[in-house]
């Protein structure tokens, strides 16, 4: 089974925390779109013996695309990938994007998940992060659109430095009591060349106070665990039956193909990455040429990204697995460089399965790092 990710890079305009590629001119948003579904079909060759069981509409703010384009998409991926009778089909969208007769026609369509950038539910995060929609929007889209879609989740961003612990517990019961089956929340992170890392550097802005992240994850992690969500990605919580199928083979290292600008790739032990430049990627489509670069990993490489990948999801490290695909050399290592986080309890051997602590689940990128082969 494998997975599409479409990129579409447009946004009506440019948050301040985000570093994702996209463009807020929508003058060559034709001709983009029509690139995009001819990198489908030109690079649909190397999925035919594939199955697609998830296709995901990223970006950029994908809710920009009118339900025509919608179709399109879907129309050639149909056309040119062998498709499973019920594959999820997410769209990414903005609450601003969301009002009743935009739900109501996506409702109507093949898209069966909606992903909700809210981030924040007060006024001032959402212009310090300078997000297109208000706070009663975004409660009143999500209201809606819960009586339309079962299969809803919802982004949060904490660790915003005017977020007070009490507003980040009151940001998450308003999910909670709309009946959100699905959270993704991520800790406010200063990208180099991004509005806020030029705020902080400016000291018009306050830094990002780790110490407060914390505090907000292990509030998220135990309400959201109260309220029925089982943590089985850092960032990500599902009731029973919600996990996100596409992230999930991303975690499970299964086949996935990437289109648009900016888009990443992964199959037969190759990384393949879009050029990030909507000029350059429509000429290379026009052109009838390739838009990507792609290069093969090495063994370190794929040992380093099972760990790193391992150790984010409730699934953890599979030790047998990983013995079996890499050899004994491979297996004592990691072992042996667990044995002092093991000993400080922020890592596990469960089940053959090396994983994260409660105290370590934070510090899991940090702890996956020390764990690589170099």
């Amino acid at each position: 089974m494998s997975g599409i990710y479409i990129h579409i890079p447009f946004c009506k305009q440019a948050c301040h925390y985000c570093d994702f590629h996209f463009s807020t001119s929508l003058k060559y948003k034709e001709k983009m779109l029509f690139a995009i579904q001819k990198e489908l079909i030109q690079r649909s060759v190397d999925f035919k013996e594939d199955v697609i069981e998830t296709i995901y509409f990223g970006g950029g703010t994908p809710s920009l695309l009118s339900q025509k384009e919608i179709d399109a998409f879907l129309a050639v991926i149909y056309s040119n990938f062998s498709v499973i009778e019920f594959p999820e089909i997410t769209l990414e969208a903005n609450p601003d994007d969301l009002h009743n007769a935009k739900i109501l026609e996506l409702s109507s369509s093949k898209i069966n998940r909606l992903s909700i950038g809210v981030q924040s539910f007060f006024e001032d995060d959402l212009k310090m992060m300078n997000r297109a929609h208000n706070s009663n929007e975004a409660i009143v889209c999500l209201d809606l659109a819960t009586k339309y879609f079962d299969n809803i989740t919802v982004d949060l961003i904490y660790g915003i430095p005017s977020l007070t612990q009490k507003g980040w517990e009151q940001n998450m019961q308003i999910i909670f009591d709309l009946g959100i089956n699905h959270i993704s929340c991520y800790a406010l992170t200063v990208e180099d060349k991004t509005a806020l890392a030029s705020f902080i550097d400016r000291k018009t802005y306050p830094p990002v106070d780790e110490e407060l992240a914390l505090n907000h994850f292990n509030s998220l992690v135990e309400q959201a665990q109260k309220n029925g969500f089982i943590h089985y990605e850092i960032s990500n919580f599902g009731k029973p039956n919600y996990f996100s199928k596409h992230n999930t083979a991303y975690w499970k290292g299964k086949r996935y193909l990437g289109v648009g600008p900016s888009a990443h790739s992964y199959y037969d032990n190759k990384r393949y990455w879009n050029i990030a430049n909507n000029a350059k990627y429509i000429k290379a489509l026009e052109s009838g040429n390739t838009s990507f670069e792609k290069e093969e990993l090495s063994i370190n490489d794929r040992f380093n990204e099972t760990v790193m990948i391992g150790l984010r999801t409730i699934y953890g490290v599979d030790l047998v697995k990983l013995k079996a695909e890499f050899g004994v050399k491979y297996f004592d290592y990691l072992l042996a460089e667990a044995k002092p986080f093991i000993k400080e309890n922020t890592l596990m051997v469960l089940d053959n399965c090396l994983k994260t602590t409660a105290s370590g689940k934070f510090l899991a990128d940090g702890i996956a790092s020390e764990l690589f082969y170099v």
